[in-house]
């Protein structure tokens, strides 16, 4: 299968290319520089020279697949506007075969326990954007395409990712790993390497679904604190920030970061045969590096 890889040289589009070579795919990647270009290629895929603006090369790369995985995104202030033209560009050029588009759990706002894909949306104002793009994008369905969004939950692994970025990092830097409120609340936690299994099996699920990339491993955002605490040889070292604290430090992210949040990713391990395998997050984040 010759497959279309936005975002290929990013964290999960990394682990991802991977898991599409070990299968046996042919992979082409959208790159914008040089180093880019060199990574996906080092990976073995072959470099498409472009960016998410570039809606012609977007549908172009679709057409010439046989399947597309939209893994990357505009960190711009119009990063909603964006995606939606990439979404649309590449769909127009799969046609009938898969398209799989990102999306995230966050859009799901505090849940009530375990959820599934099935309950209430009340995103924050940081993915409130997402609703629209992906209602967009599964509609095509209607029309004969194959439309799939994955909505992953909070990835860790490979010491990389936002847990690295706004914890790890900053917590090795000022001695204390930061924790929005008191940690009570749950992160949906789901491995690097099981994620990217998971968008290569949705390159063969049914037109208009969507599912949850989350191991259901919902530990509490203290125990994560905690575990990263472990890794750089402080246990315990923790600075609690309220969310204004938090908000100043991290930026808008810290809203999504004070969600509680529990999900299981059922779905996908009974329609698709999705095994994630890494099931122990706390013991992998508090192991040193």
């Amino acid at each position: 299968m010759k497959v279309f890889v936005t975002g290929g040289s990013g964290y999960v589009g990394r682990a991802t290319i991977e898991a599409l070579v070990r299968r046996g795919d042919e992979v082409t990647a959208l790159v914008r520089s040089d180093a880019s270009d060199r990574v996906v290629t080092t990976l073995g895929a072959s470099a498409v020279r472009g960016e998410l603006t570039d809606v012609a090369v977007l549908r172009d790369a679709a057409r010439a697949a046989d399947g597309v995985l939209h893994l990357g995104q505009d960190a711009g202030e119009d990063s909603a506007e964006v995606d939606r033209a990439a979404a649309e560009a590449m769909q127009d050029g799969a046609g009938a075969r898969p398209y799989v588009h990102t999306g995230g759990v966050w859009v799901y706002g505090d849940t009530a326990g375990v959820v599934d894909e099935d309950a209430p949306l009340n995103p924050p104002r940081l993915t409130a954007w997402r609703l629209e793009n992906e209602k967009r994008v599964l509609a095509r369905a209607a029309t004969g395409e194959r439309p799939v969004v994955v909505m992953p939950g909070l990835v860790y692994g490979r010491s990389a990712g936002l847990i690295e970025t706004f914890y790890a990092a900053p917590g090795r830097a000022a001695g204390a790993v930061p924790c929005v409120g008191d940690g009570s609340n749950h992160w949906s936690l789901v491995h690097v390497e099981d994620l990217a299994e998971l968008y290569v099996l949705a390159l063969a699920a049914p037109a208009g679904s969507a599912y949850a990339g989350v191991s259901d491993q919902n530990p509490t955002a203290f125990q994560v604190a905690e575990a990263l605490s472990r890794a750089m040889g402080r246990p315990g070292a923790i600075r609690q920030l309220t969310i204004d604290e938090a908000t100043k430090e991290m930026g808008p992210i810290a809203e999504a970061f004070a969600l509680d949040q529990q999900f299981t990713g059922a779905r996908a391990r009974r329609e698709l045969g999705w095994n994630p395998v890494r099931l122990d997050p706390l013991t992998e984040l508090a192991a040193a590096r």
